[in-house]
């Protein structure tokens, strides 16, 4: 069976196409394409309040090729779904209709609490050691899901207007900071020791940077280090040196200032960061969602 996940974002647009299949009635999940396109909504939306028409033609131009590789692949199934910037955009409406005209994509706008339960379909949880509290933090371009468990379920979720493309404009102020804040000090406790889990491009990227091992923990010192040392170089300076590209440079210092934030409110000092995303866990819901019909 062929899965596919399209995940719009306000920093950018991705098609997730995945082959399942079954050994021991166990379902393994073979990635067979990623393209990530840099549409980068949030710049319009978060400054004009709706999509410009150059990445309007974007949007709908990348659909066509989404919609094109969809059929290459003979995708069985798929899942479209637009976040922060999409939900945001006077004109979202209009051009999810033109999405469905041109490239016969549905796109769906999904709130920032079923962007963070997405998260939680890649079934981290599962796995991890129940000593230990978790809190999952999921940093966008337009907002910041945070998610937390305890005991394997799920005690606090909540979504924050704090976003890498928001910070990159200067749109987050001091009361929405002071919000996450007070959320965080009230929500995340637990009498077990909390350990944080991020996703995300700027985390997945920070964490190859650091050359860590996989499944080995980042430490909120190491953030702090790398977010110093970033804050002092120009943007060509950071694209040169850590071979870097224009539309992750910019942001990857607003995405280590959410994590130390909210790492440092919630008294966590690591981060695991596994391989998972949005598009991840579109493709396990698809999944569930099929089997749960037979």
């Amino acid at each position: 069976m062929r899965i596919a996940a399209i995940d719009i974002g306000s920093n950018a647009a991705r098609l997730l196409i995945n082959e399942v299949k079954v050994n021991n009635k166990e379902p393994e999940f073979i990635k067979l394409n990623l393209l990530r396109i840099p549409l980068r909504l949030g710049m319009d939306v978060f400054t004009i309040g709706k999509i410009g028409e150059e990445r309007k033609k974007m949007v709908i131009d990348s659909m066509k090729i989404f919609s094109d590789l969809m059929k290459i692949y003979h995708v069985e199934h798929y899942r479209a779904c637009a976040t922060s910037a999409m939900r945001d955009a006077e004109n979202g409406q209009a051009i999810i209709t033109e999405v469905k005209n041109t490239s016969g994509i549905d796109i769906e706008i999904i709130s920032g609490d079923e962007e963070a339960t997405l998260i939680y379909e890649n079934h981290v949880a599962e796995g991890l050691d129940k000593e230990f509290a978790y809190l999952y933090i999921d940093v966008g371009g337009g907002s910041t899901e945070l998610t937390f468990y305890e005991n394997g379920t799920m005690i606090y979720e909540k979504s924050f207007n704090i976003g890498t493309i928001r910070l990159l404009n200067d749109l987050v102020t001091p009361d929405n900071w002071k919000d996450m804040k007070e959320e965080i000090r009230k929500n995340i406790n637990s009498k077990k020791p909390i350990v944080a889990i991020g996703s995300g491009g700027n985390i997945n990227k920070i964490f190859s940077m650091s050359k860590i091992k996989d499944g080995k923990p980042m430490s909120l010192t190491h953030l702090k280090k790398v977010h110093k040392e970033l804050n002092n170089l120009t943007l060509d300076e950071r694209m040169t040196k850590y071979n870097l590209r224009e539309d992750r440079a910019d942001v990857l210092v607003h995405a280590l200032k959410i994590f130390n934030n909210v790492m440092s409110w919630s008294e966590i000092n690591r981060v695991f960061v596994p391989k998972i995303s949005v598009a991840d866990g579109l493709i396990h819901n698809i999944y569930n969602q099929l089997q749960d019909k037979k």
